[in-house]
């Protein structure tokens, strides 16, 4: 394949990947239906407020949460440390709507925590006592907060540890507390770094689904969902996705602003080896209750609850519904993956064949998918995908011929393209980081050697950059197990993956009998963030 060959196709796929951005906003710019025009009048302007209110309550938790921890394990020696460091970023392994439906059991009237209250001081019913109740905006805050807090965490940890040393004891010889010393200069060197956690936490919680959905908490997210399967009406769920893609975007500018404030405010030595502060007496119990408290609200005592129901309804859930379903996220998964790694390869190697920047420009433009929320997502694929199967079955009629029916949207190509979209920049960020590593003389020898591009690549790239590919491989697997917004949209009728299957379950309050499932998932999640525990103790 010559060089044009990689260009062109580089950017075929790249434009194949944006088709549901710009399907997306092609849709939104219609004109307005009835349905719309209806939602704004009603209910959207309530499902705006309760976004806004969301997302700023999940902000503030991660941040009250995440700034203190990753403070503590980057500048203070406490015992356990070294167990805590890593035991903080558990909880992004754990589905928001799992750890929802797992404190709504225990925290509700019915649940053990009332009525152990009940029994201990004899009230007799709800109007005796007053409990704050977590099926509200407030609850979902608490929840996304408590499975959020780690983006915050991993990288305010980073800047903290990063942070030049020589700052941190000249503070300390003009006699500043530990407090003073964070307030004055810890916290105003790692602000760019919080706010860039700030903003996944926010991207996050605007994406959130299940959660929201579960506590019966109106956001945009549920309304694109609820206008599409219940009114139907794609023109409607688009232009609700609209209004998410500009926040999404006003989010991502404000990332890559702090990015750049990032370079000017970091100042690290690199080689300067830390004393921390060491605690002592009541502040060292009040920093380890804290610590260990997020990990065991986040993480330990969800998967604990998991655990107890998987053994006890173990005859009930080990059944054929979940085998069948277990293949169905793990070939749907592999699938995407492999199709990730090709674009991936074919998008890095075009740039690598020729050098110019301008190559650079269809891996950007593939990797934007990465940024939608699922739901959104769903609602651009689901644009062009419809039109072309209603195409496809005219020029059948036309033809004579029997209608095919739903060739795309009612198969699994729409959701495996949705994956594809989404988590393909995972892929594409990991080969293109790990083929930078690669020098390019081993190009040049390779072509006096009479290789061509795609020999050089698959003979002498992919041996030598095999890590990157993996983890790139890894992380688009293990996303496409977890997604949930997507998979309800664009899954094809009688067809469940593991996410939606547990999610029926806490839909209709039985976790315990998709504990199993849900713990299948819950320890597919757990293997990138052993990976990026070991790369940031390599690192430090």
């Amino acid at each position: 394949m010559k060089r044009t060959s990689w260009t062109v196709s580089s950017w075929v796929l790249a434009l194949l990947l944006t088709l549901p951005i710009m399907a997306l906003i092609y849709e939104a710019l219609l004109p307005t239906e009835d349905v719309f025009r209806h939602l704004w009048g009603s209910v959207l302007p309530t499902y705006i407020s309760n976004t806004f209110r969301l997302v700023v309550g999940v902000m503030l938790f991660s941040f009250l949460a995440g700034v203190p921890a990753a403070w503590l394990m980057a500048m203070c020696e406490l015992p356990s440390k070294r167990y805590l460091q890593w035991a903080l970023i558990l909880p992004l392994a754990m589905p928001s709507y799992i750890v929802a439906f797992v404190y709504t059991d225990l925290l509700d009237f019915s649940g053990p925590v009332q009525s152990t209250l009940r029994h201990w001081f004899g009230w007799q019913s709800a109007s005796d006592y007053y409990f704050p109740a977590i099926r509200t905006l407030g609850g979902a805050a608490l929840v996304l907060g408590l499975v959020l807090f780690p983006y915050v965490y991993l990288l305010a940890r980073t800047a903290f540890m990063e942070q030049s040393l020589s700052l941190v004891q000249s503070s300390r010889l003009l006699g500043c507390s530990p407090w003073q010393s964070f307030k004055r200069i810890s916290l105003p060197l790692a602000r760019p770094a919080i706010v860039v956690g700030l903003s996944l936490v926010a991207m996050e919680t605007l994406a959130e689904f299940g959660t929201v959905n579960f506590f019966a908490v109106n956001t945009l997210t549920t309304a694109v969902y609820d206008t599409w399967l219940g009114y139907g009406s794609l023109n409607a769920a688009a232009k609700i996705s609209a209004i998410m893609l500009l926040v999404v975007m006003l989010l991502l500018s404000l990332e890559r602003m702090s990015r750049k404030r990032q370079q000017v405010f970091q100042k690290s030595l690199g080689q300067e080896q830390h004393s921390g502060y060491v605690l002592t007496g009541l502040t060292k119990w009040c920093a380890l209750v804290f610590c260990w408290s997020l990990v065991l609200l986040g993480f330990l005592l969800p998967f604990v609850i998991l655990c107890y129901h998987a053994i006890r309804y173990f005859d009930k859930a080990w059944n054929s519904r979940f085998f069948e379903y277990s293949l169905n996220s793990l070939l749907l998964s592999s699938v995407v993956a492999g199709l990730a790694l090709m674009v991936a390869l074919v998008l890095a190697m075009s740039h690598r064949l020729t050098g110019k920047t301008y190559t650079q420009i269809p891996k950007r433009l593939a990797s934007m998918g990465y940024a939608l929320p699922g739901a959104v997502l769903a609602i651009g694929v689901l644009v062009p995908l419809t039109s072309l199967d209603f195409a496809i079955n005219d020029a059948a009629l036309w033809l004579g011929l029997a209608e095919p029916g739903l060739v795309f949207t009612g198969t699994m190509a729409a959701i495996a393209f949705g994956y594809l979209v989404r988590f393909g920049a995972m892929a594409i960020g990991s080969v293109e980081s790990s083929l930078g590593k690669v020098s390019p003389s081993l190009d040049m020898v390779s072509q006096t050697m009479g290789y061509r591009p795609s020999a050089i690549m698959m003979k002498v790239h992919v041996p030598l950059i095999r890590k990157g590919i993996l983890a790139g491989v890894l992380l688009v697997f293990i996303e496409c197990m977890k997604e949930l917004p997507a998979a309800l949209l664009l899954r094809p009728f009688n067809f469940q993956t593991l996410a939606t299957y547990v999610y029926q379950f806490v839909s209709d309050e039985q976790l315990e009998l998709g504990a199993l499932p849900a713990i299948v998932i819950v320890l597919v999640g757990l293997i990138p963030l052993i990976f990026l525990n070991r790369s940031l103790e390599q690192t430090h």
